[in-house]
């Protein structure tokens, strides 16, 4: 009986409960209870080592079963198709990623593909949450934003740690409304998102309004979820920062050090861990808490993979944004001619309304691009540690109607309603 929660159940291994009695196919007979005097049934007459070729012609078989997440021997594949001695079958593809356990590569070639394969609809939502985003980060920017605190270099080791503090403080507080807005833009992109690349990976189209309508349902967990992992990460560099802080004094502020990067590796680990979390709540329709624990127990044991690919994707969007935002930041000095005089000054450049809006437009275009590919990645990744856990493929290769695999679910394992 298998009861993994949600998009679909893991397959279990045709190995599972199998009699040590009953003979393996490349097993002979006299190895499992023939008198060891009786003639052997195997032919005296065998091919010489070396000359054994692989199959050419694929034929219509059904998949051959396997035990774990890598591939054996020579054999048919997903749908039947060889690839010879040695090597893996070429799996399904019915949508924009095979259907086995993923490279780098094409985890990013499928967030990539979404994107070409459904443009209309991941730009639909991406344009429209980022424009809105950008109007309201940029009147924030423009009216609610204070003045930056001073801090003096002349101060001693304590007060200019608190100036510090406060100096951070202050940026928290007025970088809050940007956040949030930030937070709500990338909620309802990432709940959108999540259905389309779900959707791709089967091969299948996915309106804007159809996406919308069956991640709606989920949003006011996907918030929750949201807000509380940076909610977790603050308490934890609270708690790390608190006990320096507290003390004051030259050891406190190497206390305080020491503790804020214990902190941040802590919230690393915590922030790749909880990083399946969203998928797995929009896929498997689990509560905040069960997401959480499901993608730690996705995660666990492939930590330090996971993390090189979000950071890598992280890096390529960054450079990515850099290399849209730069020349829309460079117009927008050369239109605005206070922000081009302020950088000369010893106030710091006053940007005006033009600097503001020019920016804002290549952030929308960079954010448009990068986002789902963030998105994707997280999807995709989920997708493969399923795969490579619970045999997902198999599933997904039935629900996208590959020959072969059938296309329904026995027993306990149908689909839910």
């Amino acid at each position: 009986m298998n009861d993994t929660p949600g998009w679909a159940s893991p397959g279990s291994a045709p190995s599972d409960g199998q009699d040590a009695s009953v003979p393996r196919p490349a097993e002979p007979a006299d190895d499992i209870g023939t008198p060891s005097d009786s003639p052997s049934k195997w032919s005296k007459t065998q091919p010489p080592a070396g000359q054994w070729s692989a199959p050419s012609a694929p034929g219509p078989v059904p998949p051959a079963p396997r035990t774990a997440p890598g591939w054996g021997g020579p054999g048919p594949g997903p749908g039947g198709r060889h690839s010879g001695w040695g090597q893996p079958p070429v799996a399904a593809k019915p949508g924009v990623i095979p259907l086995r356990p993923l490279g780098v590569g094409e985890i990013l070639d499928g967030a990539v593909s979404t994107l070409r394969a459904h443009w209309r609809t991941v730009l639909g939502v991406t344009i429209v949450v980022a424009v809105i985003s950008q109007i309201g980060d940029i009147l924030v920017q423009r009216y609610l934003l204070p003045e930056p605190v001073d801090i003096d270099p002349n101060a001693s080791p304590t007060e200019a740690l608190n100036q510090a503090v406060d100096a951070m403080q202050s940026s928290l507080l007025a970088l809050a409304p940007s956040l949030l807005i930030t937070i709500i833009g990338t909620l309802f992109t990432t709940a959108v998102l999540t259905v389309v690349i779900s959707r791709s990976v089967l091969g299948r189209s996915v309106t804007l309004s159809d996406a919308w309508a069956e991640a709606r349902p989920r949003l006011l967990q996907l918030l929750g979820l949201t807000l509380l992992l940076p909610v977790v990460g603050a308490l934890v560099v609270t708690v790390g920062i608190l006990p320096g802080l507290l003390i004051g004094s030259g050891a406190g502020i190497a206390l305080t050090m020491l503790g804020g990067l214990a902190a941040l590796v802590l919230v690393i680990w915590l922030m790749v861990s909880f990083s399946l979390a969203s998928p797995a709540l929009m896929l498997e329709r689990q509560g905040i808490v069960a997401s959480l624990r499901r993608s730690a127990k996705l995660v666990k044991g492939t930590w330090w993979r996971i993390f090189g690919i979000l950071l890598l994707t992280m890096l390529l969007t960054f450079v990515v944004s850099m290399i849209i935002a730069v020349p829309f930041s460079l117009v927008a000095m050369a239109v605005d001619g206070e922000g081009v005089s302020g950088l000369f000054s010893d106030t710091g450049p006053d940007f005006g309304w033009p600097f503001l809006i020019i920016t804002g437009i290549g952030t929308v275009i960079s954010t448009s691009i990068t986002l789902p590919i963030s998105a994707g990645v997280s999807v995709l990744l989920y997708v493969d540690q399923r795969i490579r856990r619970e045999a997902l493929d198999l599933e997904l290769a039935r629900a996208a109607g590959v020959p072969g695999y059938g296309s329904e679910r026995p027993g306990n394992d149908a689909p839910r309603g």
